[in-house]
């Protein structure tokens, strides 16, 4: 009775919190146009539409996947979902940000609510018109931006009263750089603002004191052609390469921005401050696991590491109309998880959970600027134990994978209880 009474908690759960699954459109007339994924397949998103007192606001959400530096990384993505739709699932489970339950997303439960895929490897910046018929590769970033906005605005989003463009990781990078583009394209008297999930990365040398992340910026820039997409307000002042840094952007952005960041971002840590390249002999590894692991000198580098994170910031994010959540867990991504947006037991800064914050600074019922006291001081962080090493040129863990991930997870869970009652799951 008792393993019966397990399962059926447990699918409720799943119900509950990952019920809704959306399906996929594609832009088929946005091939024509030469706006297409690096396999020249079209690009794609999923809308599930708004209701009630939602119906003419709309949450527009970039999906994250990391970068290609170069035609070998390019390649290795091509025939996957970061590269080509047909390789996209056509349900995808919407949760956290996206979710259509008031009590698991207070204030956008009944928005249109879109996740654009991402399968352009430059978050959306990419214009290069030559294809070499060799690769075949198409590095056509920013035409899938406006080609994928042109099929929303006809959907309704013309008639958008509230909008809010956000984005994760690799996403949030993009919704930064996008955001004075997609305020652009909306009509005058429209609310809109701009949220950066874990998108900050910022410009520091690893741990051997090389400029890792720098070069590799430089490379996806001059790959795909980003600069000519790149805000003006940057790349008329910097090298193009650096204006893929929030850092040198953000400052220049005129519609309001909410910059939502772990001060010790596991994607950062794992993939700036000590990439593989910067340690050969993998000693960071257990520490980049886990931040308990970490030795002495390590924590020391990464509480250092969250300092510059902060000094960059703070040169950058200090008008009123910006809003921040700078919490201190070791976590990449913590808007599209239902554990981290908006539950009994998700992460807290000042006592207030990341939704409330967000739709607070949106609605303009409460200014939102918190930054974290550092680590280990903020016990309603997660013991994040799916954070494993991973490469930029592969993409980070995040976003609907990290989603598709943790429902996996709990699926095996509940096949395990099944299993034990000799109950067999198709």
């Amino acid at each position: 009775m008792g393993l019966r009474f397990n399962i059926l908690a447990c699918v409720l759960l799943l119900v509950k919190t990952e019920g809704l699954f959306v399906g996929i459109t594609y832009v088929g007339n946005a091939v024509a146009k030469g706006a297409v994924c690096l396999d020249g397949s079209p690009p794609a998103y999923h809308l599930d539409e708004g209701f009630g007192t939602g119906i003419n606001s709309w949450l527009v959400h970039f999906e994250g996947g990391g970068w290609c530096n170069n035609v070998t990384t390019c390649l290795a993505r091509k025939n996957t979902r970061l590269g080509s739709s047909k390789q996209m699932v056509t349900q995808l489970a919407f949760s956290g940000i996206l979710s259509n339950r008031r009590q698991f997303n207070p204030d956008f439960y009944n928005w249109n609510r879109v996740k654009i895929r991402y399968c352009d490897g430059a978050s959306f910046t990419g214009d290069v018109q030559a294809v070499n018929p060799a690769t075949n590769l198409h590095f056509r970033g920013a035409r899938i931006f406006l080609a994928v906005m042109e099929d929303l605005l006809a959907k309704g989003m013309k008639n958008a009263e509230n909008a809010l463009l956000s984005g994760c990781s690799a996403g949030g990078l993009a919704a930064i750089l996008h955001c004075d583009n997609f305020r652009a394209l909306l009509p005058m008297g429209t609310k809109i603002k701009c949220l950066s999930d874990a998108g900050y990365f910022i410009n520091v040398n690893d741990v051997s004191g090389a400029p890792h992340i720098r070069n590799f910026f430089s490379q996806v820039v001059s790959l795909h052609g980003s600069a000519k997409n790149l805000p003006f307000s940057c790349i008329s002042r910097l090298n193009p390469a650096l204006c893929f840094f929030p850092q040198y952007v953000v400052q220049q952005i005129r519609t309001p921005l909410f910059v939502l960041n772990a001060a010790y971002d596991s994607w950062q840590i794992k993939n700036i401050l000590a990439p593989s390249v910067a340690d050969p002999r993998s000693t960071w590894n257990d520490c980049k696991v886990d931040m308990n692991n970490c030795s002495p000198i390590q924590l020391k580098t990464m509480q250092d590491f969250r300092l510059h994170f902060l000094s960059a910031l703070y040169k950058s994010a200090n008008s009123s109309s910006k809003g921040l959540y700078i919490d201190s867990c070791y976590t990449h991504c913590q808007t599209e998880t239902q554990e981290t947006w908006f539950m009994a037991d998700s992460p807290m800064l000042s006592k207030t959970k990341i939704a409330k914050a967000v739709g607070d600074w949106f609605y303009d019922r409460i200014p939102f600027k918190k930054i974290d006291c550092p680590y280990p001081c903020n016990p309603t962080c997660p013991n994040n134990v799916l954070n494993q090493p991973y490469h930029p040129e592969k993409g980070p863990r995040n976003g609907s994978a990290a989603t598709e991930h943790l429902i996996l997870v709990k699926w095996v869970f509940c096949w395990l209880i099944a299993v034990q009652m000799g109950l067999e799951w198709a």
